[in-house]
């Protein structure tokens, strides 16, 4: 007989923001309906980032409540990761989560993790958010595994253009573009 968890048994993340020094947006993906305007979120994270920008995050994560919500953080050069759950969500658990984002993160800027490269490599990033978490539901913590996931997902040309990322489909659609051009 098979034994299901019911949803209140699995942690869930309301959501993952990376910011950067100026507290505006690099990367956010939300999975919870707490915020339900774009406004409402730039408000969330204008206010995350007031209250934690004084502290000192850099060497290891630190933990606050806002809003009924904790949320776990750690500041790398010019960049402010962010992982917010409930307010009776696991902190051992937001913490492992933001440590895989981080890892994965740096595994796949090659140790630059500053904005420009952020930026830069910006389709990794969400490709690595959507490897962390799935509607709110945590399924990989390990940085080094979800890295390797989003490098072969990177590689995989051979992809339907809707698992493609953006880049990888403009590449795509102007190599068929200069294929039938040249014929």
């Amino acid at each position: 007989m098979a034994t299901f968890l019911s949803q209140e048994a699995c942690p869930t993340i309301k959501n993952i923001l990376l910011l950067d020094s100026e507290g505006k947006r690099v990367a956010v993906k939300y999975y919870s309906d707490d915020w339900p305007t774009n406004s409402a979120k730039l408000a969330f994270e204008k206010s995350i980032f007031t209250k934690t920008q004084k502290t000192n995050a850099r060497t290891e994560a630190e933990i606050t409540m806002l809003e009924n919500n904790i949320i776990v953080y750690k500041f790398v050069q010019d960049l402010y990761f962010f992982v917010t759950g409930g307010d009776d969500e696991n902190e051992l658990i937001l913490a492992t989560v933001l440590q895989g984002f981080f890892d994965a993160v740096t595994l796949l800027l090659r140790n630059n993790v500053e904005q420009r490269e952020a930026l830069e490599n910006l389709d990794l990033i969400l490709l690595c958010l959507d490897e962390i978490v799935d509607g709110g539901i945590v399924l990989e913590t390990d940085g080094s595994i979800i890295a390797g996931k989003v490098a072969t997902h990177n590689m995989d040309d051979g992809a339907p253009l809707s698992e493609q990322t953006i880049s990888q489909a403009l590449a795509t659609a102007r190599e068929h573009l200069t294929r039938s051009l040249l014929r």
